[in-house]
């Protein structure tokens, strides 16, 4: 007994530190798919999203657009297999024909230009979509209303910066209550720059408020976290962030977007130089954000999606990083696929 104690500790240790959203965003499967890729797991040709659930996932969030690849009936498809494969199912709406993220957030063709009228549309359109996947047997477990809403939503009505944060405030809340007219998933609002505590304040210090958006309708709070784009996205100031964000708002907290690369030229400026460039660096990447989490007040640290590990022909991901996935070109997985292990 006394031989086996240590290993005891050390595996109730783990348990304690294991989040609850062990996860990846893999909404371009079927495209990669279809321009005829195949992922293979130890030489198998095997579904990418069991994949990643028998190397320890348990949560996939697919983005849905108001219109091209990633439409409604795209994002039904998918959650059909997502959900087949035992996963936790998360819708991210962008509420744009295509990407909004903090530099973009177009209002869809065809909507409504003004405020009162976007608040009915947004209603409307919410409640379509949680009810489109109830009805064909894949509820919306958790529901992200917009996709990195720093500076607002569907612009420029919504924009933070051209009408304050009322707007942005009514809309969410109208969002959230079409959704929940007809199903009652969790409730998630995701924010750019997680390590920028300075600007999670300035928007959740203003976008609850009375007859509009209360703190009681948000369920989980989501941030992405990524290491290319600002020299301040380090570590230390994710810790700091995000231990005023849980102590602030009481609220569970995700990291709803990362990676790590596993090739990268020098003149990219990574903010933990310390971390290695390679499949080794992506888990500790996601180890190091995972014990960030894990330290939350209150345990409020509660999961990590890795963001579009499988999307060959795209494996940049946006940023100046030649390579951030988890699979090589050729659709074998990395030795990073563990990664979910880690969370």
């Amino acid at each position: 007994m006394v031989v086996l104690l240590p290993f005891l500790l050390l595996s109730l240790s783990w348990l304690a530190s294991a989040l609850t959203y062990k996860g990846a965003d893999i909404s371009s499967l079927a495209v990669v798919e279809k321009s005829g890729v195949k992922y293979t797991d130890g030489g198998k040709v095997t579904p990418f999203e069991t994949i990643i659930r028998n190397h320890g996932a348990n949560t996939v969030r697919i983005r849905i657009w108001t219109a091209g690849d990633y439409n409604l009936q795209y994002g039904l498809a998918l959650a059909k297999r997502v959900k087949a494969a035992g996963h936790t199912l998360v819708v991210d709406l962008h509420y744009s024909d295509t990407w909004a993220d903090p530099g973009k957030q177009a209002i869809p063709s065809g909507w409504p230009t003004d405020l009162d009228g976007l608040n009915t549309q947004i209603w409307q359109y919410t409640k379509d979509v949680v009810q489109a996947f109830s009805n064909q047997g894949t509820p919306i477990d958790i529901l992200q209303v917009g996709n990195e809403i720093n500076n607002g939503l569907l612009w420029p009505v919504g924009q933070i910066s051209a009408h304050g944060i009322n707007p942005v405030s009514q809309l969410l809340h109208s969002a959230i209550n079409g959704a929940k007219s007809v199903a009652n998933p969790k409730i998630l609002i995701h924010l750019a720059n997680g390590w920028n505590w300075s600007g999670l304040k300035s928007f959740f210090g203003g976008v609850f408020t009375p007859g509009a958006l209360t703190a009681d309708q948000v369920d989980i709070i989501g941030v992405s976290f990524y290491p290319f784009y600002d020299s301040g996205a380090t570590l230390s100031a994710l810790k700091s962030s995000l231990t005023n964000l849980a102590n602030t708002y009481n609220k569970p907290i995700v990291v709803a977007e990362t990676d790590w690369p596993v090739s990268c030229s020098g003149s990219v400026h990574l903010t933990e130089p310390s971390v290695p460039v390679s499949s080794s660096g992506q888990q500790t990447w996601v180890t190091d954000i995972r014990n960030v989490l894990s330290a939350l007040p209150n345990g409020h640290g509660a999961g990590i999606f890795y963001w579009e590990p499988g999307w060959i022909g795209n494996a940049n991901l946006g940023s100046g990083c030649s390579d951030n996935l988890l699979v090589s070109s050729n659709g074998a997985v990395r030795d990073s696929i563990n990664i979910f292990q880690d969370m």
